[in-house]
């Protein structure tokens, strides 16, 4: 059955064109017209969805709380509405930044939950306690939005929740999709997180469905060991070439250094590759963040080809096989130095020494057996 709620609002203007609703409301009635759009991933792998998954435990709590003799909740939920929902003023003088009028949300029962006109962008738990509470009603407050642009509700999502307990995977997949300003700390991720969303989705990708994210919980790398590879060559290494700066980063050439060195990676070290992080220290932290100095360094000693090819990446990668301890023995790093190859962990410390070791034995067996070749050729001559 379709009808139309009216409630009574106030318009509030902020900034340059962005306008505010704010109303009070049985919260026993807003899942009539608005869900929870919980983050996922469509068949075509386009984020959709931006909330995380309903915290049982915090929901009781909250549930208890309203169940109470006097409850107080003063903080406001926050909704977006699409343009299904208007605003009509009413006749009366406008301060100039307020108005007050009714807002017109249509009803309809028989629509899927997620076609519904309003979504929660803030205060899930909240409203999930108060439709399951043992009571009659329970007023809220309401702050609301209109818009049809996933990508603002989404921004203001992550604004919302940005200085709240939210599982830092979610909130780094959700950062592609906005462009609003973010916090500092969020603006420095943004495009990390892009790169890792690429290679996770690309089919033919090296790390296709292998990176775990909020939307794909069965990958086995991390998340955030791929997040911290990419921010140190974007800061110093072969992908800072292509950041742009002042204009836009050339993502499709960031992803084809990487696909080139990961895809020889894959080739080099197969065994170790196709193992899960408990079995091989290649796909663990450590493993992840010190190939991709490694990556810089290979780069860096070809920068005239601007992006080595896949090949060039193998042949500088193959002196480097018979010292690696990726899934078995020992790693050398020097007198009494020696590792088992799962005492390795992914600390800053572990980390530091392995690259470390790697980087070294690049230059030992590849730039300098090459440069030693050049002389000799040249004497020769």
């Amino acid at each position: 059955m379709k009808s139309e709620l009216r409630i009574p609002a106030i318009e509030v203007r902020q900034g340059l064109g962005k306008v505010l609703y704010t109303f009070a409301i049985d919260g026993k009635l807003v899942h009539r017209f608005a869900t929870v759009s919980r983050v996922r991933r469509n068949e075509e792998g386009l984020l959709s969805g931006y909330q995380r998954p309903e915290v049982l435990s915090h929901i009781h709590e909250i549930k208890t709380y309203v169940e109470s003799d006097s409850p107080l909740i003063p903080n406001a939920i926050v909704l977006a509405f699409d343009s299904r929902v208007r605003f009509e003023p009413a006749m009366k003088t406008s301060t100039g930044y307020s108005r007050p009028g009714e807002l017109v949300i249509p009803l309809d029962d028989d629509l899927p939950e997620t076609e519904r006109p309003g979504f929660v962008v803030d205060g899930q738990q909240r409203l999930a306690a108060i439709r399951e509470a043992n009571i009659e009603s329970f007023p809220i407050c309401v702050s609301a939005f209109i818009t049809d642009d996933i990508g603002f509700q989404t921004e203001q999502f992550i604004l919302v929740n940005s200085t709240k307990p939210l599982p830092k995977g979610l909130l780094y997949e959700l950062l592609p999709v906005t462009n609003a300003t973010l916090p500092a700390v969020l603006m420095r991720r943004r495009l990390p997180a892009e790169l890792v969303t690429r290679l996770n989705q690309r089919r033919g990708s090296p790390f296709y469905e292998r990176i775990q994210t909020a939307t794909n919980p069965t990958g086995q790398i991390k998340d955030n060991s791929m997040l911290r590879m990419l921010e140190q060559s974007l800061s110093d290494g072969v992908l800072f070439r292509f950041d742009g700066r002042d204009d836009e980063p050339d993502i499709d050439r960031m992803m084809m250094v990487l696909e080139n060195f990961w895809g020889a990676v894959t080739k080099v070290f197969k065994g170790a590759w196709d193992l899960p992080p408990r079995a091989s220290r290649l796909v663990h932290g450590a493993g992840i963040i010190s190939m991709g100095l490694v990556m810089d360094a290979i780069a860096d000693r070809h920068r005239a080809k601007r992006i080595p090819d896949e090949a060039t990446f193998v042949k500088d990668l193959n002196p480097l096989r018979d010292i690696c301890r990726w899934t078995d023995g020992k790693w050398n790093f020097g007198p009494g130095q020696q590792r088992k190859w799962n005492e390795i962990q992914n600390t800053s410390k572990d980390i530091q020494l392995l690259s470390n070791y790697l980087r070294v034995q690049y230059k030992v067996l590849v730039c300098s057996r090459k440069e030693k070749h050049s002389q000799l050729d040249f004497l020769s001559a």
